[in-house]
């Protein structure tokens, strides 16, 4: 239950089952996120865990079970849907950022486009959110202009500028050179730190350790051990989740 008192979760998913072809990458995962916690989602490549984030705002379509986000079903399709998503922000791995747009516009264009917000306002919102995470100076460049760890920030200025109940963050920082890795992680230890509600996928174990509330790890398309990160780093219940540690821990 959550400590904010109000008891719903913001995301419950019941025996979700997923396939790609023949290889079933969720199975029965049944899993909730509170409102304002950090869930960080770690375990082996491939045991499932881009796919369970994908599936919370429906980028990934599931074969059964039900997803419930903040009270509703995830619609399929349509109208409905986009409100889902304008209410879940997402960063990726890839950034993902406009290429012919300015650091300000990719900002703007959501709020602008989507929850229709006059240009002026979300101009004003855009400048906030860069300068929260250290890049207004940067604000009329081009995305090709600014480092791997800039446009990641950027895209969790974006995201940011949707107002979401809650952002997945799918491996925000595995495709970053390592000395850009700890500018993304402190601005998302700071989201943490203000309350907002986040999913992450990641291989950032420090991260896991300082910022979640509850680790979640996944191998082979379920769920094998969910606990604080306290308990999970240092006393792992599971064989798999102890020859997972034992593989990380040591490098």
């Amino acid at each position: 239950m959550t400590e904010n008192g109000n008891g719903a979760p913001l995301v419950r998913l019941e025996n979700v089952n997923k396939h790609f072809g023949t290889l079933h990458v969720l199975k029965d995962i049944n899993l909730t996120v509170s409102r304002g916690e950090v869930l960080v989602v770690i375990g082996p490549s491939g045991g499932g865990k881009s796919t369970l984030c994908r599936a919370v705002n429906r980028l990934e379509t599931i074969d059964g079970g039900t997803i419930v986000f903040d009270g509703q079903e995830l619609p399929q399709e349509g109208k409905a849907l986009a409100k889902l998503r304008a209410d879940v922000g997402m960063v990726f791995q890839s950034f993902n950022l406009f290429a012919h747009k300015t650091i300000r516009e990719n900002v703007t264009l959501g709020p602008v486009k989507v929850r229709g917000q006059a240009r002026q306002a979300a101009d004003q919102r855009a400048m906030e959110l860069l300068e929260r995470v250290g890049i207004a100076a940067q604000a009329d460049k081009y995305p090709a202009q600014l480092s791997g760890g800039q446009q990641q920030r950027v895209a969790i200025a974006r995201a940011l500028a949707m107002d979401p109940k809650m952002i997945l963050f799918d491996e925000p920082t595995s495709a970053l050179d390592p000395e850009m890795v700890q500018e993304v992680l402190d601005v998302m230890i700071g989201l943490a730190r203000d309350g907002m509600t986040m999913m992450v996928v990641t291989h950032e174990m420090g991260f896991a350790r300082r910022a979640a509330n509850r680790v979640v790890f996944m191998a082979d398309g379920q769920i094998v051990e969910e606990n604080t990160p306290d308990a999970f780093f240092g006393s792992p219940q599971t064989d798999r989740a102890k020859d997972f540690l034992s593989k990380i821990l040591t490098h």
